[in-house]
């Protein structure tokens, strides 16, 4: 390899990257745009649940429970209802997302020591969603049936009910269990897949179609010297958006930076690298923006999105889905950056993810030069 020759083609980049500013602009907004946009507005947060409450007792016990809900910040009782009618109509509206219905003689059974039933209504539309909420439904029905029996007991004279078992949980890493903590890291690693594949692939593929590509392979230079040149322009503007969405994701987000700065930077180079490689690779496969461009989006972003835990556990995925999952660069890195984030690891504990890094980086490399010599032959 020549240092002159790809000296070169780096400045020739660099060229075409500030003879195009509007270009230069995108790649680095639209990563931001794209954070910015993911990180707001998509959330995992349960909370200020639109409740109903149908109070078919009215009596002293039945708006104790209701004022259980009241108080807790997971619901938000918006109306009392008369009868099943506005339920109903609000659920098939998506208006609200559950109704409470305290049946008639709520009170007698209370006071004559009997089990109350208690009917919740739920909107089964968004079954995650459900699910949560019934969980925290249930959680505040149980903590109020305890309290009811100690009471019970203290009014025997028996003294106050103590529970079998009394749990001490400690949340680790995100103590305010806040979903932006868990995605706005993973935000990062889809956003430079998806942005790093596609600034190599579209670019190159571009002087194929408008005919420059040929005179640059019949010069004296070699396909490393072109790769390496290439890439040394579009790595810069990588490496800056990478910058930019860690600084929004601490600064504006206020994620928890835990970890060290050197083993993302040395993660990060490795995992940028390959995506850049990657995207070279197919604008040696498909010579047509359109083409490229298709490629890139089916072999980063949708591999990047669904398959590297970034939203979805990869443990509650299909057992054939989750071995293809192991050859998406993106779920290493997704598990570097929540490592590095939230809970300050480095790499003597995420060791194989950076080794698959790594090979992931030489094997695109490899690829990518060798593709390219095929077509200086």
């Amino acid at each position: 390899m020549n240092f002159v020759r790809w000296r070169a083609v780096a400045r020739k980049e660099f060229l075409h990257i500030r003879r195009d500013p509007r270009s230069l602009a995108l790649s680095l907004a639209v990563p931001l745009l794209m954070l910015l946009m993911f990180g707001w507005a998509l959330t995992l947060d349960v909370d200020r649940i639109p409740t109903y409450v149908y109070d078919w007792d009215a009596t002293p016990e039945s708006r104790a429970l209701i004022d259980q809900f009241r108080g807790s910040r997971y619901f938000d009782v918006q109306r009392y209802v008369h009868d099943y009618a506005p339920i109903d109509k609000e659920i098939d509206r998506s208006r609200i997302l559950m109704a409470i219905v305290v049946p008639r003689n709520y009170a007698r059974d209370i006071q004559e020591g009997r089990e109350a039933d208690i009917q919740v209504i739920l909107d089964g539309s968004d079954s995650n969603t459900a699910s949560i909420a019934l969980g925290y439904a249930q959680s505040v029905i149980a903590a109020y049936g305890a309290e009811l029996r100690s009471e019970a007991q203290i009014r025997r004279g028996a003294g106050k009910l103590k529970a079998a078992v009394d749990p001490q949980v400690r949340v680790l890493y995100n103590s305010d269990l806040e979903s932006k903590n868990f995605i706005v890291p993973g935000l990062i690693a889809v956003t430079m897949m998806i942005i790093a594949a596609l600034l190599t692939s579209l670019t190159v593929a571009r002087e194929w179609e408008t005919g420059t590509m040929e005179p640059l392979l019949s010069t004296p230079l070699r396909p490393v010297e072109i790769i390496l040149g290439k890439l040394s322009a579009f790595f810069t503007i990588g490496f800056a958006d990478m910058l930019i969405c860690v600084l929004v994701g601490v600064f504006i987000f206020h994620v928890p930076f835990r970890g060290s700065v050197w083993f993302l930077l040395f993660s990060s180079f490795l995992f940028l690298f390959g995506a850049l490689c990657w995207g070279i690779l197919i604008s040696t496969l498909a010579r047509t923006q359109l083409v490229a461009y298709q490629i890139g989006i089916l072999t980063s972003f949708l591999p990047a999105f669904l398959l590297s835990g970034f939203i979805y556990s990869i443990e509650n995925m299909p057992t054939a889905i989750q071995v293809v999952t192991y050859v998406v660069p993106a779920r290493y890195f997704v598990s570097i950056l929540k490592g590095v984030f939230l809970k300050g690891v480095g790499i003597r504990v995420l060791w194989a993810e950076t080794a698959f890094l790594f090979g992931y980086m030489a094997l695109a490399f490899f690829l990518a030069v060798r593709k390219m010599r095929q077509k200086v032959a």
